[in-house]
């Protein structure tokens, strides 16, 4: 039976390429919430991204946007962190999580050998379609993560989770994965109707991502600004509540997320990591060591 419980075939009309029938799988999405700490999240309690299941507090394996991303695309979800047991059994036991998220059967870490990438396996085993929409330029087309996917777009804005949306296309003969990194919870933490020059900006904060929507300028990277002498707690402190602020507004943006998909669709929300708004002298992520910036919500369910 496989993980396709027939032994008939569809033909994929774009390619003209034979797949197993795919009847039992699901459409698969993950959302990223960029550098959304679990707390925040709590806080701003989204009531329509809750309906998805429990939410769950859980940790990243990295503290910073491309590791974060390898280890989601690896299918290794943010862990539990648990206690007296090996990693090798915990990695068997989340695995099979997939079973459920995909519709399939006897899916298990060694089904990922020899790539161990997402993307191919559901492709190459499973004729998914394998898109991703990304808003943050550190995971542009030109980056390792793109491996295994039939598409890879670096949207235009990095705060328009609505206009990836717009995008989204679903094949009635085969299964899709999407993967859509979300970018209004990120620094500066801007909603798409609020204007680019009333953006918060924190000197030596903002550096790369002043240009956040040109990405590159002359083709380099561009220089980072000196770094502040000290952090004012009041605008971390305003800096968090815009963070809150972009959940509930993505709350609404998932209303129609939920309304566009497929029916038996599986969504997987979480966050590549947390952030730091000042906690022990710390600011946003990446090379810092603090449990806030590995905190993150994670929550999933089926639409039927």
């Amino acid at each position: 039976m496989g993980f396709f419980g027939r032994n008939k075939k569809n033909r994929d009309s774009e390619k003209g390429a034979l797949y197993p029938a795919s009847d039992d799988l699901l459409n698969y999405i993950i959302v990223i919430l960029d550098s959304c700490r679990y707390d925040t999240f709590m806080e701003a309690r989204p009531q329509t991204i809750m309906k998805l299941g429990e939410t769950e507090q859980r940790y990243s394996y990295a503290s910073w946007t491309a590791p974060s991303h390898y280890n989601l695309l690896m299918g290794l979800m943010p862990h539990i962190s648990p206690k007296h047991v090996f990693a090798s059994e915990y990695y068997k036991k989340d695995f099979v999580r997939f079973n459920e998220r995909l519709g399939a059967k006897d899916v298990e870490f060694k089904s990922l050998i020899p790539r161990l990438y997402l993307p191919d396996f559901l492709r190459s085993s499973l004729g998914y379609i394998t898109r991703a929409m990304v808003s943050l330029p550190v995971l542009n087309s030109h980056t390792p993560v793109n491996s295994g996917f039939d598409s890879w777009k670096l949207m235009p804005e990095h705060n328009d989770m609505a206009a990836m949306l717009d995008c989204m296309t679903f094949s009635p003969n085969r299964p899709t994965f999407y993967l859509l990194n979300v970018g209004e919870t990120h620094y500066p933490y801007a909603l798409p109707s609020e204007p680019k020059n009333e953006w918060p900006r924190i000197s030596g904060v903002h550096g790369v991502f002043k240009h956040l929507d040109d990405h590159m300028v002359g083709g380099k990277l561009v220089k980072d600004e000196d770094p502040p002498k000290f952090f004012d707690q009041e605008q971390l402190d305003r800096l968090r509540a815009r963070q809150v602020d972009t959940i509930r507004y993505l709350d609404t943006v998932f209303e129609r997320l939920f309304d566009i998909v497929p029916k038996n669709t599986y969504i997987t929300v979480t966050s590549d990591h947390g952030e730091l708004f000042g906690e022990n002298g710390y600011f946003g992520h990446g090379p810092v060591f603090h449990e806030k910036v590995f905190q993150v919500p994670f929550l999933e369910g089926r639409i039927r």
